[in-house]
């Protein structure tokens, strides 16, 4: 009861710190204030310990790693989001613009898992038997971590659009040095997104790869054949070749700029899709976290 209770105050908290976090990089964006990025990149610390206590709280009282439906997978994800915020700040890279994309993803997929799923789904239960296995951890944990990747790639490029657009707009409107030294700056902007995309992308890609490689071999234990078009597998599939496009446009043919990012914005639907959308509809061998 204490570890539920534990869990129950954490999740609370946690919430709202991503909350005040995502304010201070919104205002971060607002003032360029080193002071407030800094005060986010902490919170983002503190984050990450008390969402990894929830993870290891639920682990401990249940028994089994905390994977198993779609609240402990979205937790989760968050935790997943807030990490790679933690790695990019602690490779020294000045992206003071990082927690924009980060801290609000954090923010909706902790929100989501708090307090849009019913109760019934906070609730701990026994694994079904085709998740009694050693590969819950490789594939589930591998497979989440790919959606985090490139959604943060995703969300980048999405950026990256806005940005060049806005861009775009004022140099047909006005060609004055009075805005030249902000443009420059936007330029920078944008190259930091478009490498930010194409790295977490590349890094999600080869994530998603060896998921998809360590789910054939798990379906095969659990239900006898490594591939059966089931509409998640299917999903994944389809993932998979839009951001095997997105680097092959960006490797082989060297594209850049606004015509991968379309590719990879794209992707961002597609990714939600393919992890939410297969479970709201309840269908295949991969619904146990169906909502309803």
């Amino acid at each position: 009861m204490i570890f539920i209770t534990l869990e129950h105050i954490s999740a609370h908290v946690s919430f709202s710190l991503t909350f005040v976090i995502t304010l201070i990089y919104w205002g971060t964006l607002l003032f360029k204030s080193k002071e407030l990025s800094n005060s986010g990149g902490k919170g983002m610390i503190v984050t990450f310990i008390c969402i990894t206590g929830i993870l290891v709280t639920r682990s401990l009282y249940s028994g089994h790693l905390p994977l198993s439906n779609l609240y402990e997978s979205f937790m989760f994800l968050s935790l997943t989001s807030s990490m790679i915020h933690i790695v990019i700040e602690l490779r020294g890279q000045d992206a003071w613009w990082l927690g924009a994309i980060t801290a609000p993803s954090t923010m909706v997929t902790h929100g989501f898992a708090t307090l849009g799923l019913p109760d019934k789904m906070h609730q701990s239960a026994m694994l079904v038997p085709a998740l009694q296995s050693h590969w819950l951890m490789m594939h589930v944990s591998i497979i989440l971590l790919s959606y985090a990747t490139l959604l943060c790639g995703s969300l980048s490029s999405i950026a990256f659009l806005v940005i060049t657009s806005q861009i775009n707009q004022k140099i047909l409107v006005n060609v004055k040095n009075s805005f030249s030294f902000r443009n420059s700056r936007k330029w920078i902007l944008i190259n930091q997104l478009d490498q930010l995309s194409y790295h977490t992308i590349g890094l999600g890609f080869s994530l998603l790869t060896i998921g998809i490689l360590s789910g054939a071999v798990w379906a095969n234990e659990a239900w006898g054949a490594y591939w059966s078009w089931d509409p998640k597998e299917t999903w994944a599939l389809i993932t998979w070749i839009l951001f095997a496009i997105y680097l092959h446009t960006r490797i082989n043919r060297g594209w850049n700029g606004e015509k991968p990012a379309i590719v990879a914005s794209l992707g961002f639907f597609i990714v939600w899709t393919c992890y939410l959308g297969v479970d709201l509809l309840g269908i295949g061998l991969h619904s146990y976290g169906w909502l309803l």
